[in-house]
């Protein structure tokens, strides 16, 4: 055999594989090479959804905070004023039973106070008829009596 003919039938052969690899094996590898290059894009779109994703929750989470802060603040601004409010309910309500029971004192004060006045009428009543006795042991003299029981009457008037 020549040289020509092993180089015509290596070059029919190579044709051969190259037509059955382009008919054959080409297309799968291709289509898997496709399919992976699909994949890659499909991946790296789903990170850049995922990480566009991130930034919206981030964001999301930090106007929830500042919203909760802003509840929080305003929840201990009302308490703060419902506790001022209390306060001062408890000292209008001090002060109120401390003028009650200022009346109630003065009133007690007053009640002793004619009680006193009534006990020295009885004592000075009794003072008087404890003189008028006295004057009526010693002498019977109408005209001292009468004078007698008109000064104390008199002071009896005063008082």
């Amino acid at each position: 055999m020549s040289i020509n003919a092993t180089l015509i039938g290596q070059m029919i052969t190579f044709a051969l594989l190259v037509w059955f690899t382009m008919k054959y094996v080409w297309p799968p590898l291709m289509q898997a090479l496709e399919e992976r290059k699909k994949k890659i894009a499909d991946g790296l779109a789903s990170a850049e959804k995922g990480k566009h994703e991130m930034e919206l929750a981030e964001k999301r989470a930090t106007a929830l905070l500042r919203e909760a802060k802003d509840q929080a603040a305003e929840i201990v601004n009302l308490a703060q004023k419902r506790a001022n409010e209390v306060v001062e309910e408890s000292k209008q309500t001090a002060k109120e039973e401390g003028e009650r029971i200022i009346a109630a004192a003065k009133a007690e004060i007053e009640r002793e106070l004619q009680q006193a006045k009534e006990g020295l009428r009885q004592q000075v009543a009794t003072l008087a008829v404890a003189a008028a006795e006295q004057i009526l042991q010693k002498e019977v003299d109408q005209k001292k009596h009468r004078e007698i029981i008109d000064n104390l009457d008199k002071q009896l008037g005063q008082a």
